[in-house]
Order: C-alpha cells, then sequence, then structure tokens
C-alpha cells in the first residue's frame, strides 16, 4: 500500500505539471494575441507578463524537484531519517553549535512539509545541545539527509567570549534510515541491558520526574540509544528498540558494502581537518562544502534551512563519480 500510494503521488505531480504547462501555453497564446493588437492596455501586458513569469518559475521550480529526487534510487532513500547531532571540539560553543544546526535541519524539514520527532537530548552545561536525535519522517527525507552526514565547522565571534574573540566549533552530523517493520533484525533479548531514567530538558514535571526514559545497550556491539520523548516508558522502550533495529540494520549494511569503517572514522574525529562543510560568520560570511566547492554567501538563509542547493549538488557529484 505503501508502495502504490507512492506511485500514485508521484503520477499526480507529473499530471498536475502537465496541466500547469497547458496553462502556461494558454496565457502565451492570449499574449501572442495581445501583441499582434500592440497591448491596448499597459497593465494588462504587464500583468500577463508577470503571471508568465510567476508560472514558469513554478514549474521550474517543481521540475528540478523532481530530477534530485529521480536521483535517489537507494533501496533505503523514500524511507524516514534518524538524524543524531554531537558537540565537538570546542566546548560550549560547539553545543551551540549543535543546537543551531538542528534549528537548521527543522527549519529545512518544515519547508518539505516533514516532521521531526525528537527522540533523545542532552543539553550541554552552560547553553546549547551536547547531543540530540530525532526522526525526520516524510517521503525521501533519508534520500535528501543522506548527504549531511560528516562533520559542520562554525567560524564566528564566539557570544561566549567575554574578550570577542573568534572560535572555531565542530559538530557531527550521523543520519541513518528507518527501516520498516517487515524488515526482520534479529535481536536477542539476553544481548541487551535496558536502563530507565529521569528525563531531561524540555517535557513538563511528570516527564522529568519519573524514571520514563530509555537506555538499551547492545552489547555484541556496543551500540547505545536512547529514548525520552514521551510520558510512557513503554512508548519509550518501543521507540529505542525502533532505533536500535535501524541502527544494527545500517551496520549489516554498510558491513556488505565494505564501508563502516570509513564511516565511523569520519565520525569520530570531530574536529578541524575533517569537515565536509565550513559556515563561516567573521571575517566574511560564506558556508562551502568542500566534497563539491559549492559556496554560498548567504549563511542566514542557509542557516533558516535553505540547504538544497548543498544537498542537489553533492548528488550531481556522487553521479558524476
Amino acid at each position: 500500500m505503501q508502495e502504490l500510494n507512492s506511485l500514485k503521488k508521484s503520477v499526480g505531480t507529473w499530471k498536475d505539471l502537465n496541466s500547469e504547462r497547458d496553462e502556461i501555453e494558454t496565457l502565451l497564446e492570449m499574449a501572442r494575441e495581445e501583441e499582434k493588437k500592440g497591448w491596448a492596455d499597459p497593465n494588462y501586458e504587464a500583468s500577463v507578463v508577470g503571471e508568465l513569469e510567476r508560472r514558469i518559475k513554478e514549474i521550474e521550480t517543481k521540475t528540478e524537484a523532481l530530477n534530485v529526487q529521480a536521483r535517489m534510487t537507494g533501496e533505503s532513500d523514500k524511507n524516514n531519517a534518524i538524524l543524531t547531532l554531537h558537540s565537538g571540539a570546542g566546548g560550549t560553543e560547539a553545543c551551540d553549535w549543535v543546537e543551531m544546526l538542528f534549528r537548521m535541519y527543522r527549519r529545512w524539514a518544515e519547508k518539505k512539509n516533514y516532521k521531526v520527532n525528537i527522540t533523545d537530548i542532552l543539553a550541554g552545561e552552560e547553553a546549547g545541545i551536547k547531543r540530540i536525535t530525532c526522526i525526520v519522517a516524510g517521503e525521501y527525507a533519508y534520500g535528501f539527509l543522506k548527504s549531511e552526514t560528516g562533520i559542520h565547522r562554525l567560524v564566528r565571534i564566539s557570544p561566549f567570549d567575554a574578550n570577542k574573540r573568534r572560535h572555531t566549533s565542530f559538530a557531527s552530523c550521523d543520519v541513518i534510515p528507518e527501516i520498516s517493520d517487515e524488515i526482520k533484525v534479529e535481536i536477542k533479548e539476553k544481548d541487551l541491558k535496558i536502563d530507565t531514567y529521569r528525563a531531561s530538558g524540555h517535557g513538563g514535571q511528570h516527564v522529568n520526574k519519573t524514571d520514563s526514559a530509555v537506555r538499551i545497550t547492545h552489547a555484541p556491539t556496543g551500540i547505545i540509544v536512547q529514548c525520552q520523548s514521551d510520558r510512557s516508558q513503554h512508548k519509550n522502550k518501543a521507540t529505542a528498540m525502533k532505533l536500535l533495529r535501524a541502527k544494527l540494520f545500517e551496520l549489516e549494511q554498510e558491513k556488505k558494502r565494505e564501508k563502516r569503517e570509513a564511516h565511523y572514522q569520519r565520525l569520530n574525529a570531530i574536529a578541524w581537518g575533517n569537515q565536509i562543510r565550513s559556515y563561516v560568520f567573521c571575517p566574511y560570511t560564506m558556508v562551502k562544502d568542500h566534497r563539491t566547492n559549492l559556496e554560498i554567501g548567504n549563511i542566514e538563509s542557509v542557516m533558516n534551512g535553505e540547504i538544497d542547493p548543498f544537498i542537489e549538488a553533492y548528488l550531481s557529484h556522487k553521479e558524476e563519480n
């Protein structure tokens, strides 16, 4: 049923684009007729031309989005994404950087009409977030966000430095696909260590005063997952098991692709020399992706979720190589 709904959506999108194209052609025909008459009404000319420009821009944007989507042919590209951010070198500044990155991804998700559900969060000691895990739910969420895996570097005048010095901070982003319940992943009960604890951060008095949060450690692999998003310990355990299944499945996939070692080495050192992208606020403003060399000067728009150009450039780069 999910596959059927996905196909119906794709067909519906193309039908809508064809209808829009027909409407544009009708407008063009009307414009040609008026042009032959010499545009008796200048206001009408401006309105028709403006409408044509707007409609053409819209259809170009939608077509480009479909072209990007067409590049996502991976087995899990249509899936929801499990996104985890960790602070690295930089102390409090790095924790603040994680919070800024999470805001950026949440804004991006809102623009895509994706839902973001925080499953685990560890606040920084003074400010910001040390670690956060969330599920980004929506079609092709993983296909888009997989390009964000790696180290993100921030350069700015630190608001936490009384001397207003320039600081460099790092945060890691790891993205894996959420897997469906139909995919069987063997997890033995004896391999699990399950701890409960009080949730931290937002959530209200009930969440913070009861042992509703759940931490599960998978002994054979050392993988640890946590969830504290719900008041119910039972629901948090179910979500944590879903995260564990996804991580174990991804681990097996990476073993098969012989990429596991390279993938986790890239995330081990959250510091200089390993970044995939740099965000520079001072002495100039620029965001540069070091894999594709794409640079964008409007850093405010990027931090407000406009990261599609980087995602598209990465997908094109992958195709070419």
